[in-house]
This record gives C-alpha cells, structure tokens and sequence, in this order.
C-alpha cells in the first residue's frame, strides 16, 4: 500500500511538471453571465452592499433591457420609438480561498451606452464609451468570509446622445479574471506576420507585461504557435527585462518562421494560435491563448485591394448592431447566423457602423471569413451625436488603445476607420484646426499605429464635397471635388456619390476609393458603376433591417433593407446575389406598391415593395421583375410564354434587372421564369399559387445546439397549405410551448411595423411566418418546441443540446 501511494504521489508530481510545461491553465477567466438580478428605474442606493433586491426579476447576460420597454411614439424614431432610462443589474458571488494571493478582475466588455460599476458598496469603474469595455481590479475590496455583490448602473443617456438604437444595460459578456500580479496586461498580446511567401511565413509576437515595474525578477516568455489543426509548429522564448520603469512593458519575442503557411482568406479561413505563457523560476504563472491568421494586404490606386497577393472587391453591408428581436444583446449564434446568410448571398465583407462591434463578431468572421472595416465611432464631436459623460475630445487617447488593441489579433479586420461623415459641419471634425479634421486625423493616426502599423486608417466622408458643399447648395454639381480630408487618408471613403468617384480621381489620381456606404435603393447601381478592377469595393447601407433611424410611426427603424430584421430576405436580396455569385440565378419579385422614396440625410432612400408569391386577386395583372445574370429569361404562366428578354449588362441601373409589366394572373395556377446563357438552361424559379393554410410547419437553424447556457436556436415557423407550400396571407397567432433544457427569450415575426414586443410566448403571423428563440440551459438534454394556431395542424419538435 505504501508503495502504490509512494507512486501515486510521484505520478502526480510528474503529472503537475507535465502540466507547467505545456501551458496550464494559471490564470482564471470565468464567464461572468449567469445568475444578475435587474431591475429598471433611476433608483436611489441600489449600489450599496445591504440593497433589498429580493423582489428583482432574476436574469442571464447578454441583456439589453431597452428593447423589452414598450414602443413609444413620442420617445421619436431616432433611438427605435424607446424610451431613455436607466437599468440596475446586481449579481452576488463567492470569493474561493485560492484567489488570495493573485489579482481578481472584473472584465465588462460593453455597459450601454454609459454606466458605472460597484463592489460591496464602493466605486470601482465606469464607461462613458458603451461601445467599448474596461476591466476593474477588486482585489482588495473582496470578502472571504461573505457573499460578495457586484452592482451595475447603465444608462441609455439622452435622445441626442445616438442618432440610432443603441440598447441598454449589459450587452455583452462579462468575466471574472483571476491572476498573478505579474502577468500578461489587458489585451497584451500582439502577433503580426510581418513576411510571407509560398515556402514560409515570419510570425512576430510581442508580449505586454505588468507587475514587474521596479522588480528583479527572471521572467521568461515562451511562445508556442499551433497549426489549425492542431500541432506544434513553432515556438519562441524570450526573457522580461529588468530595471523596469514602465507600467506596463512591452516585450518583442525573436521572430520565428512558419513553414508551408496556411493562409487566411475568404474561402479558406485558417486560423493559427498561440499560446503565451509567463515562468518565473521554472513555474508557470500566467498564460494566455490567441488565434490569429497568416495573410497579407495590399491597397493601391492601380488596384484597390489585394489579399494574399489577389485582387479582391468587398462586396459588403454596414449595418448597425442590433441583432433583431434580442435587441442590441450580443449572442454569439445571433451574428453567426448574419455571417451564415450573407456568405449564402455572395457578401464577403462588414464595416461596422459606426462603433466597435462586440469580440465575438469579430472572432466569427474570423471563423466564416468575412473581411471587417473596422469603425471607432459616428462623430469627432463632444457635443453632437455624443452620448457620453465626458467629452469626446478628453477620451480619444484611452478609445484608441483598448479599441485597436482588443481587435488587432483578427485577421478578419483590414482597416482601421476612425470615424464617420465628419464634414457636414466644422463642430463635427474634432479639434478646431481650421482644416476640416486634416489635423485632428493625423493625431489620432498616429496613435493608431502606436499599436498597430499593419492596416490602414481611413474616415467614411459625406457630403463627398470639398469645403463641405452639400447637395442643396448650387455648386454641388459643379465643384466635384473629394473632401479635403479624404485626400489624406490612407484609403479615401466615401459614404454614396459612386458615379463622382472618376471625377474625384482626376483631382487626385492617387486616392485609393472605398465606397464605405452605398444606397440600397439604386440597388445593383452603385456595384456596377464602380471601377472594380482599380477600387476597393462596397458596403451596402443597412443591407439588413435594424431599430431605430425610422423615417416616421409606426416603422421602427430602418427597412430599406435586402434582408428583414429576422433575416428573411426579400426579393432585392437576389438581385444583390446575382451581382455578387457568380453562381447561376434567376428570381421573382412582384410589385405590391409603389415604390418608396425619400430625402434622408441628403441621400434619395427608398424600396420598391415586392414578394415572391404567385396568391393575386383573381383576374388581376401583375408587374413584377426577374433578377438574373443570365444572359436572358423567358417567361411563362401556366405553361404559356410571353416572351424573351434579354439581360441589358451594358446599362448599370437595369443589369440582371427584367421588368415585367402587365402579366395576367387569371385564376392562379404557377409562373415560371427559365434563365438561359447561349440558349441553354442554368436556373429557374417557380411560383405557384397555393391552397388555403392547413398546417405549421417547423424548420431548425442551429444542428450544433450547445449546452453552455449561451447558444441559441432559432425556430422558423411556416403557415402551409396541403402541399407544403408557405401561404402569404396566413392569418393568427402562434403559441410556442417549449419544454426540457432551454427556455423561449423572443418571439418575432419580422414585422417592421410591429407594436408588439418580443417577449411572452405567442405572435401573429406575418406573411405567413413566425419565429421563436430559444436559449439553452448550462445542462445537456432534450428539448421539445411545439408551435400551435387554432384551426391549423400544429406542428413540434425534439431537439438535443450538447
């Protein structure tokens, strides 16, 4: 017996050796999102430690408790028709005896729009950036002998303080971080792939350290970089340096070599990690882990963008955050499914509009290969479009750093956009310099590359006139000119105006042109009308619905959009994809209405409402388009043809667009229309007329449901008639009943006009759909969703996280 325990203490020691030298787990990040109690109100002491909140409604993170308020007409269309307010989040936890001794944190990725944090009574943070996160270090306030509590106040602020829905509350992830007091700082790991060929690729990792200011001490750094499948391909060690009088340090690890690099790209998003850990006398006393991607970017006015040493065009969206019906709460299958859909529809890029997005957009577009321009913020203003505390010009030197320090690692990321239509008026440009934010660019420029000198910087311009001449003014049509500022920019973007770029360009051949928003009311238009062969590419503006910047009551936000808030795509959404796939297409869409068109923001906005569906008043004729990019499309009704046409690809406002005017509906039956290219056959769309709805029909987004508490499904439910078919005009409410591990958090129908909120658990169709959106538990197990409307067969289904 002594001998089997005399073994067994020396397998373990053996064992804790092994685990030191490949990089055990020293430092704890927990998620920090289960378990908060909020409640609403601009409540008095609901920060001290012996708070009542016994009677508040218990929830998990993310939360945005502004999209649960009720719509309200007078709270004005700019913030999505809600209400200004503040929410108090309390969360009460246990201190382990094995945190004594370290450091422990608390990480808050986003408060929004302003908030405050406290434990056990005591101010520890604050954000006046809710875009933006912040950690807090709680070492000496916590208790071991007692429940700890942690309290959070967020504010939406006032209704000038965004010109969009924002959200509110805690939006994104927390965590509880527990480390040594020397260690890797916040965000403190910095890998570039300065050189890459075929053969190899040279992988630079520098690493920033804290707690060492002062002290003697022989830290060394290893390194470790991972294949994506997996294996050990190379590592680099380097020592700390002594004497230090910094804060903070930063530590250049001697360059290594990847062999037989493989790339990050679109088509194939390969991502490599490294492992970072920190030694002192031969124990392991921090580590971290990042992925990243060996690929390389070139810009040039000959052209435009390259990736990997191939020209690529962006074929993008800029959007605001929401993510629909759970509001401005970051779950991470809510942008997965975003990136999903517009990979499906040709799209290859985002710019985030006009603030940084949350961590894991960025590491899922990492995943699908989605190229990012990534944005600061709206405006260089204190006052205007500002919602924070503090003024703007007094935060920028602490925005910059946590923002591109956070984002840097992504491969997915390209360029650096500090800012958004600036020169609409001086106030707008940042400090007053005279010269329309010329000045104010190059200091925050240079700040950027501070910490990262691997992209470009650019700012999206609107008006697209220099000396900030606006389309009302009489000289907007004949002073072509490109804003002062975009003549500095490292990459020149430019919010609309496509059919000037040419003339921007004889101005200053140099200038390297983005079209960081282009209008989805001229649809293929602003695609077609550029240079691609000499340009960067597109983002299509709000390509996807979002709350908030509605035109008028009872519109919620913004719909002139490819794509509904629930993601269903309109029939504008083929067209796009027939521009941007090569892959062969063609598509109905019959015109409901007249199409909506009007002044926004000096820009002409709008969309023709269409739906592909072939239920018509009987005896009716109908308008309505093909989209394609096929060289022709025949049209027939019920077997019958009226006629050829041809795809007109010289002309850039008509291209893969075929109008169809007058054809007879009769009384029903189907319309066909076949794409042809040299006379042969590559694709075609039915529509056919449908019988009255008999049942509910159910379709599952997410087959890797994870059992972490976290991850979401999205249950699509179709109104169908005998055969299967969806009917349009479908009408009733849907109960969900669900059942087993997860519970239903939202219900839509992607109603833009809704007065209905997204909680309980019913919904009226609309266009014969509904959907719901269930959250699973922390514990793996069965699931059961069943989806009910009186006098239709109901429809269920089993599921199982994991």
């Amino acid at each position: 017996m002594k001998k089997l325990i005399l073994l067994s203490l020396l397998t373990l020691q053996f064992s804790l050796l092994i685990a030191q030298d490949t990089g055990e787990q020293v430092r704890l990040s927990r998620l920090f999102n289960f378990g908060w109690k909020f409640q609403t109100g601009d409540l008095k002491d609901a920060y001290s430690l012996n708070y009542d909140d016994s009677n508040w409604r218990v929830l998990d993170l993310p939360h945005d408790f502004q999209i649960e308020q009720p719509w309200n007409q007078g709270a004005g269309g700019a913030r999505g028709f809600k209400a200004m307010g503040t929410g108090w989040y309390r969360k009460a936890f246990k201190a382990e005896p094995e945190w004594k001794g370290k450091r422990v944190l608390l990480d808050f990725e986003g408060i929004m729009l302003v908030g405050d944090v406290w434990v056990n009574g005591q101010k520890v943070g604050s954000t006046d950036y809710g875009y933006l996160g912040f950690e807090t270090d709680i070492t000496k306030l916590l208790r071991y002998d007692a429940d700890n509590i942690v309290a959070v106040s967020a504010s939406t602020g006032n209704k000038g303080g965004s010109r969009w829905y924002t959200g509110g509350g805690l939006f994104r992830d927390v965590h509880l971080l527990v480390k040594d007091s020397v260690s890797i700082a916040r965000h403190g790991v910095f890998i570039s792939t300065p050189k890459i060929t075929e053969q190899s690729a040279d992988v630079n990792v520098q690493v920033e350290l804290e707690g060492i200011r002062g002290k003697q001490l022989d830290i060394e750094i290893n390194a470790r970089i991972f294949s994506p499948k997996g294996e050990l391909v190379t590592e680099t060690k380097g020592m700390a340096p002594k004497k230090n009088k910094l804060a903070t340090v930063e530590v250049p690890l001697p360059i290594v070599t990847v062999s037989n690099p493989q790339l990050w790209s679109c088509e194939t998003p390969n991502l490599y990690k490294a492992e970072i850990t920190l030694l002192h006398k031969g124990k392991v006393i921090d580590n971290v882990t990042e992925t990243f991607g060996i690929r390389t970017l070139e810009y040039s006015p000959e052209f435009g963008f390259k990736l990997n040493g191939k020209k690529l065009f962006l074929k993008g969206i800029a959007n605001h955050h929401d993510l629909g019906a759970v509001g401005a709460a970051a779950f991470d299958r809510a942008i997965e499914r975003q990136f999903e859909l517009l990979k499906k529809f040709g799209y290859n890029h985002v710019r985030t509009s006009h603030n940084p997005y949350s961590k894991s957009f960025l590491e899922l577009a990492d995943k699908h290969g989605i190229l990012i321009v990534d944005e600061l913020i709206d405006k260089w203003s204190d006052k205007s479009y500002w919602g924070g505390r503090v003024p703007f010009t007094q935060l920028w030197y602490k925005m910059i750093p946590e923002w591109i320090k956070r984002d840097r690692n992504h491969p997915s990321v390209i360029m650096w956009s500090i800012g958004n239509e600036l020169q609409m008026r001086e106030d707008l440009a940042g400090f007053p310099t005279g010269d329309w934010g010329v000045t104010t660019y190059r200091i925050f420029d240079v700040l950027v590359k501070r910490y990262d000198s691997t992209r470009k910087t650019t700012v999206a311009m609107y008006p697209s006139r220099a000396g900030a001449i606006s389309r009302k003014e009489s000289d907007f049509n004949k002073k072509i000119l490109p804003p002062e500022l975009s003549t500095v920019t490292e990459v020149a973007s430019f919010n609309y105006q496509y059919v000037d770029y040419a003339k921007y360009l004889e101005a200053c051949p140099g200038l390297i042109v983005y079209q960081s928003e282009a209008t989805s009311s001229e649809l293929t238009a602003p695609f077609f009308g550029m240079d691609q062969d000499k340009m960067v590419g597109l983002a299509y503006w709000g390509a996807i619905e979002y709350w908030g910047e509605s035109n008028g009551w009872p519109k919620k936000g913004w719909n002139y959009s490819f794509f509904n808030h629930a993601l269903e795509p309109y029939p504008q959404a083929y067209l796009i994809k027939s521009a941007f796939s090569d892959e062969p297409l063609v598509h109905i869409g019959v015109v409901d209405s007249k199409k909506e068109s009007i002044e926004w923001n000096d820009v002409t906005v709008g969309r023709m409402p269409l739906s592909s569906h072939w239920n018509r008043p009987e005896g009716s004729k109908q308008n309505l388009f093909t989209y394609t990019n096929a060289d022709e499309v025949e049209l027939l009704v019920n077997g019958k043809s009226f006629g050829i046409q041809k795809n007109k690809r010289d002309d850039i406002q008509s291209r893969n667009m075929i109008y169809w005017k007058d054809i007879p509906y009769g009384k029903g039956g189907n319309i066909l229309a076949i794409a042809r290219n040299n006379g042969k056959e590559v694709a075609r769309h039915l529509l056919e007329t449908t019988g009255k709805a008999k049942a509910l029909k159910i379709e599952l987004e997410n087959a890797d449901w994870k059992a972490d508490g976290m991850d979401l499904q999205y249950v699509k439910v179709y109104a169908v008639d005998g055969k299967g078919r969806v009917v349009p005009a479908a009408e009733g409410e849907v109960t969900f009943e669900v059942s087993g591990e997860a519970r239903l958090i939202a219900v839509d129908n992607g109603d833009h006009m809704t007065d209905e909120l997204f909680s309980g658990n019913h919904k009226k169709l609309h266009q014969g759909f509904v959907m719901a959106i269930l959250r699973s538990s922390q514990t793996g197990g069965d699931v059961k969703v069943k989806a009910s409307l009186k006098g239709l067969k109901s429809a269920e289904k089993k599921m199982m996280t994991k």
